[in-house]
């Protein structure tokens, strides 16, 4: 058959199945997995997704894409080949390493879905790593000289804090009270959920070690902060700028933790006998001035619902990462939606539960995912981020619980 008798191509539908991750810990020699390696951390959660889906053959995985923002040491090694031996997946299998920064595993889902859709795999496993305590942000980076001598870029450009006082200081109606009172309620939603018995199910248990404790067990995660206050989180400093806004309150910390999820094109899902949490609709990334990085997710949110053909309103539940409770509210302002609106970050969000980086695009999904399965009153979800050097990554979903969906 010539290339002119080939018939077209038709894309296939893709499926979130399942996500699992790690409890997230602190970042630096206190926190739980200071003396455990990054890519176990990532073997963790593979070895769990195929744990809790027996239906799927180790066999018919057909890539395996992880993300990390710092890819040296323990997550170097093209690590999603290497997880992917690791956790005992059939040397068939292939795998790859991934990099957006912040949206790494964001980026390994959108890849891979993509891939489904076009049909070169069936099911992949996707997911992100970071172990900030091991390899801080930046490590061993040499950035162009150019970028400032040339004025490509602000220098606070390469600091995230710093991005987002710029933030507060385009939209000074974005004030540090606000900001303080979005990360109170973050950490009071993460800690409702836990008690509901809503966060946890999706959680994999670690074995840690320390050299002077010996042997532990990781299952809940560490960052949150319970006895927060609104009088307290106006006490601390604000270490980007003096007298500025941002501070250890009001922004995510420096964590630990890893992510995975499976995919599968619906069709593969169904022969299989393989749960399906959510279909995909669409997503959208969009470069923005790296100065505000945090501006990200309104045009690549943009960019995704225009291509979606959806709005906003359509939209019933949003999975926003607080890498900063500036760019979260920025976000919520464009858009015309309230701090405290109920379909924003219902069970919390990075504020409170941490943000390691290159794995936090999957817990928004697995977290979306979950709430899909409580809300069949809500077909279409969002999951969206800010990304480091001016970038937004948003990704669109529909709830096969919805249940118009036989109507």
């Amino acid at each position: 058959m010539s290339s002119a008798e080939r018939p077209p191509r038709s894309l296939r539908e893709v499926v979130f199945v399942d996500g699992v991750r790690t409890p997230f810990g602190k970042a630096g020699p206190t926190g739980i997995y200071a003396e455990t390696r990054a890519d176990d951390l990532v073997v963790r959660c593979i070895r769990e997704l195929m744990r809790r889906n027996p239906a799927l053959p180790a066999d018919r995985v057909d890539e395996v894409a992880i993300a990390a923002t710092t890819q040296i040491g323990d997550q170097g090694l093209t690590i999603g080949r290497t997880a992917a031996l690791l956790a005992g997946l059939p040397k068939s299998v292939p795998g790859f390493a991934i990099d957006r920064m912040c949206a790494g595993a964001m980026t390994a889902v959108t890849t891979t879905a993509s891939g489904i859709a076009f049909g070169a795999y069936d099911v992949a496993i996707a997911g992100g790593v970071e172990h900030m305590g091991h390899h801080p942000m930046g490590e061993g980076v040499d950035p162009n000289p150019r970028f400032v001598s040339e004025q490509i870029v602000d220098g606070s450009a390469l600091v995230m804090g710093s991005t987002a006082e710029n933030l507060h200081d385009r939209f000074p109606h974005l004030t540090k009270e606000r900001a303080d009172a979005f990360a109170l309620a973050s950490q009071q939603k993460y800690a409702a959920a836990v008690a509901a018995g809503r966060i946890g199910p999706e959680l994999v248990p670690v074995a840690t070690r320390s050299a002077e404790h010996g042997w532990g067990l990781a299952t809940v995660d560490e960052p949150p902060r319970p006895g927060t206050t609104l009088d307290g989180l106006a006490t601390l400093k604000t270490p980007f700028r003096p007298h500025g806004h941002v501070t250890a309150g009001n922004a995510a910390g420096l964590n630990d933790g890893a992510t995975g999820c499976l995919l599968a094109a619906e069709d593969v899902a169904e022969e299989l006998g393989l749960h399906v949490g959510m279909r995909l609709v669409g997503f959208g990334f969009a470069g923005v001035e790296p100065e505000v990085m945090g501006v990200g997710p309104i045009p690549s949110t943009e960019k995704a619902l225009a291509r979606t053909g959806l709005t906003i309103d359509d939209i019933g539940l949003f999975e926003l990462n607080e890498a900063f409770a500036v760019q979260v509210l920025a976000f919520l302002d464009h858009f015309g939606i309230a701090d405290d609106d109920a379909r924003v970050n219902p069970w919390g969000g990075a504020i409170a539960v941490g943000h390691p980086l290159a794995s936090s695009g999957v817990r928004l999904m697995t977290q979306l995912s979950r709430q899909f399965a409580e809300r069949p009153d809500v077909r279409y979800g969002l999951t969206a981020m800010c990304i480091g050097i001016g970038m937004g990554g948003t990704v669109i979903w529909e709830n096969p619980n919805w249940e118009g969906a036989a109507a």
